[in-house]
């Protein structure tokens, strides 16, 4: 384990660091921004050419996906059929972390099941990980070893329901206790962070499986529940999964009202908050819309306002509408994501697809606008149109977050117009003539008269044609002429 956190630290300085790396239940201000590890990034380089590469990627926000799938019910499932690996090690890494820093503290050496656990969620072989949850669950009734079955041993959603249920009592209970006792020193404060960490994620997965379960409005109840009980942990994009239950029940009145409170300015944006948006405006136009209609009448304001919200989601997230119209082919989404990169938008449409094909119309109107907006921001992208320029480190962190069987969407696409190329490519060859010429006189002289040669061979023999088929006194006239 000790070479795993080697290995850890040697990611940190190249990406970054996971989010939830910073997390605080009690100091909310890393559950406000994902990481940004310039300095670290900046520091850790010993070089310029090393220094400016990881300086561009540490730019880029590493955020845990708020709809991240099971590994052993979904991932795991994924490899069996298919022989592949949908998580990289990088992405897989930041969950490791994430999961130290989520569900242990400075205390766990007086408990010796969660002294286990602690060394477990530093493993990097996953059966080694449940042989140790099996261990702490031998010597006492440990949450964070249900959790960790739940997420990796059990093969079915109704498996891991059962572990997060029987975490959840274990939890509540820890819960209780030390909320009691966080006054008490700094050791009881620490407790109190971690079992508060554990409830949450424990509350927030067993509402997913709800979700994929089916039982979708006993998911949104516990949703709703969960950011009431915690209301500042809001900002944990709980109200994401929120978004994705409400709009499979179609209560598209209740996804207003939790945009109304979240597409704020003052607050982080993201892909599902930008295209539910516009999903919202063009469900209002959809189904009547026609291009050609739109052409001679011009757009309606509901059109406009539909057509602006598309622009504004497609401005915030490129890779998005190639998937939407399944111009793309998609993969399950990673543990972690960049916004406004190619894994974002991968886990934004592997959930929100169906929504959108249910909204007559809806795709039709994409289809026919999306493109528009690149009209209307500045290229090359030294400024943006409605938020900041595009991140010029996503493609390589994406690179390191998806698999390498997915080709990873790039925008802006790094295409030069044809005239450059070619008046590079000639200035370039005659450059090089110009060197031979200049290094090997006589041999170039040799290979030019049997180019030139070659080059008039079929003027040659077309004039030797035409001379053996005209009469001499004509030939002559004409070459007097």
């Amino acid at each position: 384990t000790l070479d795993d956190d080697d290995d850890d630290d040697d990611d940190e300085g190249r990406y970054g660091t996971s989010f939830i790396e910073q997390v605080s239940v009690s100091h909310l201000r890393p559950l406000l921004g994902g990481v940004d590890n310039s300095s670290a990034s900046s520091s850790s380089s010993s070089n310029g050419d090393t220094d400016s590469s990881r300086q561009s990627v540490s730019e880029c926000k590493v955020w845990r996906n708020p709809l991240n799938l099971f590994r052993g019910a979904e991932y795991n499932r994924y490899t069996w059929v298919t022989g592949r690996e949908p998580l990289t090690y990088y992405d897989m890494n930041l969950s490791a972390q994430d999961h130290q820093t989520f569900f242990t503290c400075d205390s766990d050496h007086l408990r010796p099941a969660d002294a286990i656990m602690q060394k477990a969620w530093r493993e990097r072989n996953p059966q080694a990980r449940i042989t140790a949850a099996h261990e702490a669950l031998d010597l006492e009734d440990c949450a964070t070893a249900y959790i960790l079955l739940a997420e990796e041993e059990a093969t079915t959603i109704v498996e891991a329901e059962k572990l997060f249920k029987q975490a959840l009592k274990i939890g509540e209970s820890c819960y209780r206790r030390s909320q009691q006792l966080q006054h008490h020193g700094a050791q009881y404060e620490a407790q109190h962070r971690r079992d508060t960490n554990v409830l949450v994620y424990i509350k927030r997965r067993l509402a997913m499986c709800s979700r994929k379960l089916g039982r979708t409005r006993e998911a949104v109840k516990m949703m709703r529940d969960l950011m009431k009980e915690f209301p500042l942990l809001s900002m944990f994009n709980i109200h994401e999964n929120l978004l994705e239950s409400l709009l499979e029940l179609q209560n598209y009145a209740d996804v207003q009202a939790v945009l109304a409170k979240y597409d704020d300015i003052s607050l982080p944006k993201s892909a599902t908050i930008c295209y539910t948006a516009a999903l919202l405006k063009a469900r209002a136009v959809s189904d009547k819309f026609s291009p050609e209609a739109a052409s001679r009448r011009g757009l309606s304001t509901a059109e406009m306002n539909a057509v602006e919200a598309i622009h504004r989601a497609v401005e915030f997230n490129p890779h998005v509408p190639k998937y939407l119209l399944e111009m793309k082919s998609l993969i399950l989404p990673p543990e972690h994501i960049l916004k406004r990169g190619d894994s974002e938008a991968i886990a934004y449409t592997f959930f929100h697809l169906q929504h959108w094909k249910r909204v007559e119309g809806a795709l039709n109107l994409l289809h026919c606008t999306w493109e528009g907006t690149f009209r209307m921001i500045p290229y090359p992208l030294e400024k943006g149109h409605l938020f900041y320029p595009y991140p010029v480190c996503t493609e390589t962190a994406d690179r390191e977050l998806l698999p390498m069987f997915h080709e990873v969407s790039v925008y802006p696409k790094k295409e030069l117009p044809f005239f450059i190329l070619f008046t590079a490519g000639l200035c370039s060859f005659t450059a090089m003539l110009a060197l031979l010429t200049h290094q090997f006189p006589e041999l170039m002289g040799v290979f030019a008269k049997a180019f030139l040669s070659t080059l008039f061979a079929p003027l040659n023999f077309i004039m030797e044609k035409v001379e053996s088929i005209l009469p001499s006194s004509l030939w002559h006239q004409l070459t007097r002429i």
